[in-house]
């Protein structure tokens, strides 16, 4: 899990926004901009890997876990490419998908932290070679559980305070300031 929120939330981001100004001002192809398909997505993957089956796929086949982190990381680099580009272009789609995928991630660690029992019995015993004790792959699922309900909403909140600071910003320097003339 510690390899997917880093990867998802910080790494990519980062990648982004190194790649944005570090660019020239070329303009990127149309379909990086489609953020309702990126965000589709990114929780389609998200959600689909950590579905039991999926999960003890990637741990059963040679190159599954990679197949699994590779792909992950790609969809969110289209995601956080799409937010960036739409924070400039249109902020309330920005805002829109921001608040939407935070919300799913959220709902995937709730699950996580308050399932009654593993859900990734198979996906342990695959990666482990034998038999394992569900009840002690319990506490490991509800840690990774608590860090997707830690991190993930701290990047996507602070991301969207980004975005809505800059938007208040613009919309503040449109206004004319009032300017008293002293005459009452």
């Amino acid at each position: 899990m510690a390899i997917h929120i880093l990867a998802m939330n910080l790494a990519a981001p980062l990648v982004v926004l190194a790649w944005q100004f570090f660019r020239c001002s070329e303009q990127k192809p149309e379909q990086v901009r489609w953020i309702g398909p990126a965000a589709a997505v990114q929780i389609a993957l998200l959600w689909f890997w950590h579905l039991p089956a999926p999960m003890a796929f990637s741990f059963a086949v040679p190159g599954g876990e990679a197949l699994m982190h590779v792909s992950l990381f790609a969809a969110a680099l289209w995601f956080w490419s799409a937010i960036l580009d739409e924070a400039e272009a249109a902020r309330w789609r920005a805002l829109g998908a921001l608040l939407f995928t935070g919300k799913l991630f959220c709902l995937l660690g709730v699950i996580l932290t308050f399932a009654p029992r593993s859900l990734y019995v198979a996906a342990a015993e695959l990666c482990l070679g034998g038999r394992v004790d569900p009840n002690t792959l319990l506490p490991d699922q509800q840690l990774a559980g608590l860090m997707m309900l830690i991190a993930c909403p701290f990047v996507y909140v602070l991301a969207g305070i980004i975005i809505a600071a800059r938007w208040l910003r613009e919309i503040d320097s449109r206004v004319p300031s009032f300017q008293p003339d002293g005459n009452g």
